[in-house]
């Protein structure tokens, strides 16, 4: 049988499986279809400093093979976590808090706040949906740098994961930043910025106007992204963007990730993950993959 667990920024997960942030909540209902505990870590909705209510409705539109959604980073606050959702999670699996600011400040903020508490953050800084800090933090390097070296001075032991925007011109430069920035780990990519029109009311879909795009249209280029950003840097690469399937996953740590976040298949199937984490222990004893972590950037590119 297969060894499933990886190595994310010296911290031991059991398999490299982790519901990506917005499409898990804090994990409750979920548990009632089956023993979160088997997952790799389990990734927050996104945490702000005070509650938030979101955007307005409508915020989820289809597209094919897509969704969008703007729905803002609706979440009870960072402090609301700690008290009532924290210790029932870190007893279930390791904890990774995504965390958004409204300004780069902001995020030293909560980062403290959480630091020791959770196995791992999260830096939310490409958010496409809301009107402040993320998006413009994630697009230009050196505001990816200046955030990343702010979270990190706030944090003394908990590792923190950058996650970088795929609107951008070169993913490699950013992923750079994020590295010079102080980033023990990097994950990508976020959502693409999107639109979806009722060409009867001849109006945008969503209340937003625009929305974050995700689902398994996105994969081929979230690999590719992935792939630039791992052979930029020398920290450790989460991968997602677009995962189905078992072997969906296996691309991204071939590409060079070596841990996956599973986002919008939770809300097509409640049970994707444990599907998943199945599938890729029977590929590599078919394969006979005697540890998972072998698969990590063993593609052999072309030419």
């Amino acid at each position: 049988m297969s060894d499933l667990r990886v190595n994310l920024c010296g911290v031991e997960l059991k398999n490299p499986v982790i519901p990506a942030s917005g499409t898990f909540g804090f994990g409750r209902e979920f548990n009632e279809l089956y023993d979160i505990s088997i997952l790799g870590a389990v990734c927050t909705k996104g945490l702000t400093l005070e509650p938030r209510l979101g955007n307005p409705v409508p915020r989820i539109a289809e597209s094919r093979g897509v969704i969008l959604n703007a729905v803002g980073l609706q979440n009870p606050g960072v402090g609301h976590f700690i008290e009532h959702d924290l210790a029932w999670l870190k007893g279930k699996t390791r904890v990774i808090a995504n965390v958004a600011g409204r300004e780069t400040e902001e995020y030293g903020t909560i980062c403290a706040r959480l630091d020791e508490l959770v196995d791992f953050v999260e830096l939310n800084i490409s958010c496409p949906n809301v009107k402040c800090g993320g998006m413009a933090l994630g697009v230009r390097p050196e505001n990816v740098e200046n955030v990343t070296r702010i979270a990190k001075s706030a944090l003394k032991r908990t590792p923190l994961l950058v996650k970088l925007s795929p609107n951008v011109e070169n993913i490699a430069e950013n992923a750079r930043a994020a590295e010079r920035g102080g980033a023990d780990g990097i994950s990508l990519v976020n959502t693409f910025t999107g639109m979806v029109i009722d060409i009867e009311k001849r109006r945008p879909l969503l209340a937003n106007n625009t929305g974050g795009v995700s689902g398994a249209g996105i994969k081929p280029i979230a690999v590719r992204m992935v792939y630039e950003a791992a052979h930029a840097v020398s920290i450790p690469v989460v991968g997602m963007g677009g995962i189905v399937t078992a072997e969906d996953a296996i691309e991204f740590l071939m590409a060079g990730a070596t841990a996956v976040e599973v986002g919008t298949q939770n809300f097509t199937d409640a049970l994707a993950c444990p599907k998943i984490i199945d599938g890729m222990e029977k590929w590599c004893d078919y394969h006979g993959v005697e540890r998972i972590s072998d698969l990590v950037g063993a593609v052999k590119m072309n030419g």
